[in-house]
């Protein structure tokens, strides 16, 4: 029988594993894009479509609280110039993007690196996170424990996990982590915590765009 877990864990297995092989892709150029989002794609429609869930309870204020994450995943830069430059960031990763300097121009890399973001990494992390984790740090047999339910130790392990994903910017994930756990108890839905996710990171993806700061692409 299928392991209850492997539709929530084994996607964030194949995106960090392409992750680590990043570097062996780089031949490949503007065509590792598209070929991320399909391979992507596909894990989560064979293994997770049937605990995917896109009904929202609070679709407003998941919107308005996803722009809002945005705004205070950039502030603290654009307050204080050079502020992550500071060991406590550099010390855990490049301040730069993964992406090839010579395929930023391109539109396809754009738009599927865009596509991702906002769709796929979404899905992805918070089946893993929110959906996954924080039930299974309560009780192993997950599927016991609700969505959206509160142990004080398995809110603050997630989002200190979370927090260490995103390397220097290690701070605001630690936020970020923290205001969706809160909204995941708060809503108890995979729905709008995938909204809330998605908007946060559109609203990244078209600044970082629009601006041309790259580092906020790892």
């Amino acid at each position: 029988m299928k392991h209850p877990a492997i539709p929530y864990v084994l996607p964030m297995a194949v995106f960090l594993g392409i992750l680590a092989i990043q570097s062996y892709l780089a031949p490949l150029g503007s065509f590792e894009f598209p070929l991320r989002v399909l391979v992507l794609t596909g894990v989560l429609w064979y293994f997770s479509r049937h605990v995917i869930s896109f009904r929202c309870v609070r679709p407003v204020a998941s919107i308005l609280l996803g722009i809002a994450v945005c705004a205070l995943w950039v502030l603290p830069d654009q307050l204080f110039p050079g502020y992550r430059t500071h060991w406590l960031f550099s010390s855990l990763g490049t301040l730069q993007t993964s992406i090839d300097a010579n395929l930023l121009a391109n539109p396809m890399v754009l738009f599927f690196r865009t596509v991702r973001a906002v769709i796929l990494v979404p899905i992805i992390e918070e089946l893993f996170w929110r959906a996954w984790m924080m039930r299974w740090l309560i009780e192993p047999d997950f599927e016991r424990v609700p969505l959206g339910a509160y142990a004080a130790q398995a809110f603050w392990i997630t989002a200190a996990l979370f927090a260490s994903e995103h390397g220097p910017f290690w701070d605001v994930g630690l936020v970020c982590g923290v205001l969706y756990n809160w909204w995941m108890i708060k809503t108890k839905s995979l729905g709008d915590l995938i909204l809330t996710h998605a908007v946060t990171n559109l609203c990244l993806s078209l600044f970082t765009i629009a601006t041309k700061q790259w580092q906020y692409w790892q």
